[in-house]
């Protein structure tokens, strides 16, 4: 595949409610993801990290929102804002931006620079829906949120930092779903996304699933963003990552799911992954780097490594 790609680091996990995803784009930069992606025939720089403030200097709650509650909204916002510029900027530029996190909040900044000057289909490879709002969420942890604040829902309608217009639900396609709260499962089914939840893949396999995904996210956009949470995975396979479901998808078949989204690119007149983001690598819950290693794997799969 003749392509560019930049690196960005988001090492920020402010959006999370365990430390440790930080070291997320570290671990799967020393995994080795350079070489992976150099060996899928893709020219790789790396415009290194963004400067994130240590959440341990910062009080979670000193910036709360109007309504609801969403844990260090301030500093999410400064990040996400700054990514957002660098992915914008990466576009511009004419190359694919390839962003490390980092917690799951890191999506706002990536799907908003993505979304600047076009029209997003959206991937969503995760065990969780992340479409609680500061209204609805649980726990205020935004790595909850990122799709909510994207599309605009309760409260980031107000907050035109995290929205992303050029994002419409319609173009939004969930692929593995199990762990839903029951105000998300009520947002998904009163929405125009697409869910397609472990039992489809259980029924259907995943590389029909992951083909239908693609249509919806490609059907009218510009382009699309894959976002790859690494609990999408059973944790058996993927250990380090800070919110765990049993049931996720195989080794195998995430492999098939990102050789699917390659192999659609491929074939398109000119690429259709337009930006990507890999997240929720924690180091300190993994073993021997497993979790990155495999976020290194998946990646260059997605961007057209093979077997043969």
């Amino acid at each position: 595949m003749d392509r560019t790609v930049r690196l960005i680091g988001a090492p920020m996990d402010f959006g999370a409610n365990r430390r440790g995803v930080d070291m997320g784009p570290s671990a799967i930069r020393y995994a080795g993801l350079g070489d992976e992606l150099e060996d899928a025939g893709v020219t790789c720089l790396d415009s290194g990290d963004l400067l994130v403030p240590r959440a341990e200097e910062r009080d979670p709650d000193a910036n709360p929102p109007r309504r609801g509650e969403a844990k260090f909204l301030l500093e999410v916002e400064d990040v996400c804002s700054r990514l957002a510029d660098q992915v914008a900027e990466t576009l511009a530029e004419g190359t694919t931006p390839l962003v490390l996190g980092g917690d799951h909040s890191i999506a706002i900044g990536t799907m908003g620079g993505s979304a600047r000057d076009a029209d997003l289909g959206v991937i969503w490879f995760d065990a969780h829906a992340d479409i609680n709002t500061p209204e609805t969420s649980p726990s205020g942890n935004v790595h909850g949120m990122p799709l909510a604040a994207v599309l605009g829902r309760g409260l980031f309608g107000e907050l035109p930092w995290a929205n992303a217009p050029r994002v419409r639900e319609e173009s939004v396609a969930y692929v593995g779903l199990r762990s839903i709260d029951e105000r998300e499962r009520d947002a998904i089914r009163d929405s125009e996304m697409t869910a397609f939840t472990m039992s489809d893949i259980d029924e259907r396999g995943i590389t029909d699933v992951v083909e239908d995904a693609l249509a919806v996210a490609t059907d009218g956009t510009d382009g699309v963003h894959v976002s790859l949470d690494l609990d999408w995975l059973d944790p058996k396979t993927a250990p380090g990552v800070g919110t765990p479901v049993r049931g996720g998808v195989t080794y195998r078949e995430a492999h098939s799911a990102l050789e699917t989204v390659s192999v659609r690119d491929e074939a398109e007149d000119g690429a259709i992954v337009r930006s990507m983001d890999v997240v929720e690598v924690n180091p300190i819950l993994d073993e021997h780097n497993e979790t990155a290693t495999l976020a290194t794997e998946l990646t260059a799969s997605a961007f057209g490594k093979r077997i043969l």
